[in-house]
């Protein structure tokens, strides 16, 4: 089965997923579900490709090692935090914005069949990490690629933790944390997010596989200029009066250390 093959059938067993979970988020009438599921459905495409492809290779199980533990911890900590709170903000604005009536059908195209087709597309070099990386030997784009993935979990992973517990703090309301992995970047986990998949790029190119690197470029692409930095910046501004200053002091996305 060709490299295309197999990513065409993802896409539909991927609009497949998402249609279902649309059709609970339309019962329970809560469409956060669809951030819950974003790092699994990762997993469930990574799983699909390791079994549509041939062999058991190490650069194969390594890079499904790797992308199961980054989407179940994602997935997990979302749920944590998440359920129980009810809907998101920002889909129950669109929901006031386009009625109740309305938005029930508009949430599957604006949202659902959205994400669905950005996973797809992001996905793409996980596909080609483990088509074309049909050996047991690694190199050092392999080697170099797990390195960055180490990198970029431990800011993510790390960066949601230190503020899950800053916000535990009741004194600590409307503050702004900028000590441990927020000293030196004002959104690690955003960073580590955008590391993590520039490793899977880096696997997929260790595979002589080139064009689907493109999946990276597009996840940080997003991360950056649309639903990550950008978007938080622009209301953290309005939320805290102090975000100012740890502007003017930290880094925005790359690691670097503080100025005086």
């Amino acid at each position: 089965m060709s490299f295309f093959q197999i990513y065409i059938q993802s896409f539909l067993v991927i609009m497949i997923l998402m249609t279902a979970l649309w059709i609970i988020s339309v019962i329970i009438k809560n469409v956060s579900i669809v951030d819950l599921f974003w790092g699994f459905g990762f997993v469930l495409t990574a799983g699909f490709y390791f079994l549509k492809t041939a062999g058991f290779e190490k650069r194969k199980i390594i890079l499904l090692i790797l992308v199961t533990i980054w989407g179940l911890r994602l997935s997990i900590y979302l749920a944590l935090r998440n359920i129980g709170k009810g809907e998101d903000f920002r889909y129950k604005q669109f929901r006031k914005n386009y009625g109740e009536n309305r938005y029930w059908w508009i949430s599957f195209f604006q949202t659902f069949l959205l994400q669905g087709v950005l996973m797809w597309l992001i996905s793409a070099p996980l596909l080609g990490a483990q088509y074309y990386g049909n050996t047991n030997s690694l190199n050092v784009l392999d080697f170099a690629g797990i390195v960055f993935w180490i990198i970029g979990f431990s800011f993510e992973a790390g960066g949601d933790f230190q503020l899950a517990r800053f916000k535990a703090v009741p004194e600590n309301k409307g503050k702004v944390l900028n000590t441990g992995f927020w000293k030196y970047t004002r959104h690690p986990n955003y960073f580590g997010d955008s590391s993590g998949w520039w490793g899977y790029g880096l696997i997929c190119l260790a595979a002589g596989s080139y064009l689907p690197v493109l999946g990276s470029i597009i996840m940080t692409a997003l991360i950056i200029k649309v639903s990550g930095v950008a978007l938080l910046e622009k209301s953290l501004k309005e939320q805290k009066p102090e975000y100012k200053e740890y502007i003017q002091k930290t880094s925005a996305f790359l690691p670097w250390f503080p100025k005086k």
